[in-house]
């Protein structure tokens, strides 16, 4: 487990990456939630005192416990499901922050919950994420996200729990007696990579491996972004194409749990950017269940990749916030089914209305599931002046 320096340097990073990924300032008096499961509470606790000692107001909720969670999902009503209590809606229009501390003690305890129940309540709350979507676009809400190691998270990635904090200690830098000047170097080398990528006019990219042969059109008014404070670890850098563009054929070679299941083996082709076929060799009913959550979630929202020279991450960690962001040795690309994010948008975000967002080709949707490739692959954009440019090839960026 993580020992008392290393929870601090933990605590700091992820303040860090809160402050960072504001494009406004944190000032005292705002309204800082804190999200957790219980196993992570000693940091928690550490970061409470932190929050209170720089003057704002910190908001703590527990996640609900992995009993709570299938009780409430085998027992519930559809009314209570879709139920949002009084305050949550006013809450969320005051946040200026939200750090949430994952320390999952189950992993499968839904994975015989019907799918669709699950859907009805993230559905429900999808008008409350878009309200932090708008605060962040005014420049009055951040958020970071952290993973505290449990042995639910070391048993399913087939690791003690010793190797597994080892893996968060290495990956988040924690193991540095300044491991925000470590953050600091990585998000000044991120920032000239996406102004490399930014400058170009692409028309669309490919992705090669032995498994994938897909084109994406990242669209109009489109920029790079990523490494910006969101998650701890975090060496994605990523786009929200337009997702009409979307053809080809997509293998996830990485396992994935979600909502209690465990899903390995995706492959999915996209026709007209829609996945026309998908499959898994495990978790197939699931994938298909979630591809129909709503109109957007067969769609694309998210094409992203990670230099393996930034990330230390080479294990299978069983969690999507370090899988994603995989080093090993040919690094990774990923997509996301469903939603897309706002802030890749190269424009005033006054602008972008749901309806300037739909004529862009920007998805909405409930679901936002990050699938992962980790083979080796070249991708080649494909430039307006005719010209092609590899831009990753072997876990690399090119620039």
């Amino acid at each position: 487990m993580l020992n008392d320096k290393q929870l601090h340097r933990y605590a700091d990073v992820l303040l860090w990456g809160l402050k960072t990924a504001r494009s406004g300032k944190i000032k005292k008096n705002d309204v800082i939630a804190i999200r957790y499961d219980l196993p992570a509470i000693k940091l928690v606790e550490i970061l409470h005192k932190k929050l209170i000692e720089i003057g704002v107001h910190p908001v703590h909720r527990l996640l609900q416990t992995p009993v709570m969670e299938k009780n409430f999902y085998s027992l519930s009503s559809k009314k209570q499901r879709v139920f949002i209590p009084p305050g949550e809606e006013e809450l969320y229009k005051n946040l200026n922050g939200t750090i949430a501390v994952l320390g999952p003690e189950s992993l499968t305890h839904l994975s015989n919950i019907d799918s669709n129940k699950i859907a009805q309540s993230l559905k429900a709350r999808k008008a409350l994420r878009e309200i932090l979507d708008q605060r962040e676009e005014q420049g009055l809400f951040s958020w970071t996200l952290g993973m505290y190691p449990t042995a639910e998270l070391a048993s399913h990635a087939g690791m003690s729990v010793k190797d597994y904090s080892d893996q968060i200690v290495q990956a988040c830098f924690l193991n540095r007696t300044d491991p925000i000047a470590q953050w600091e170097s990585v998000y000044r080398k991120a920032q000239t990579l996406k102004k490399w990528l930014n400058r170009m006019n692409v028309l669309k990219y490919h992705i090669e491996s032995d498994n994938v042969d897909l084109e994406i059109t990242p669209g109009e008014k489109r920029r790079w972004i990523g490494i910006s404070g969101h998650n701890i670890p975090s060496f994605e850098l990523f786009v929200s194409p337009d997702w009409r563009g979307t053809r080809g054929k997509y293998y996830a070679d990485q396992p994935s749990y979600r909502s209690g299941n465990f899903v390995n083996g995706i492959r999915i082709e996209f026709k007209n950017g829609k996945a026309v076929n998908a499959t898994a060799e495990k978790g197939e009913d699931f994938l298909k269940k979630q591809l129909s959550m709503d109109a957007g979630a067969c769609k694309l929202g998210e094409f992203s990749l990670t230099d393996k020279t930034f990330s230390k991450i080479n294990l299978f960690m069983a969690n999507t916030l370090f899988d994603e962001n995989y080093g090993g040795k040919f690094g990774n690309c990923h997509i996301a089914l469903g939603a897309s994010y706002s802030d890749t948008y190269n424009g005033k975000s006054s602008e972008l209305t749901k309806e300037v967002k739909k004529n862009l080709g920007f998805n909405d949707s409930a679901l936002h599931w990050d699938i992962v490739n980790t083979e080796k692959k070249r991708v080649t954009a494909h430039l307006a002046s005719g010209k092609k440019n590899v831009i990753y090839e072997n876990g690399r960026f090119t620039y």
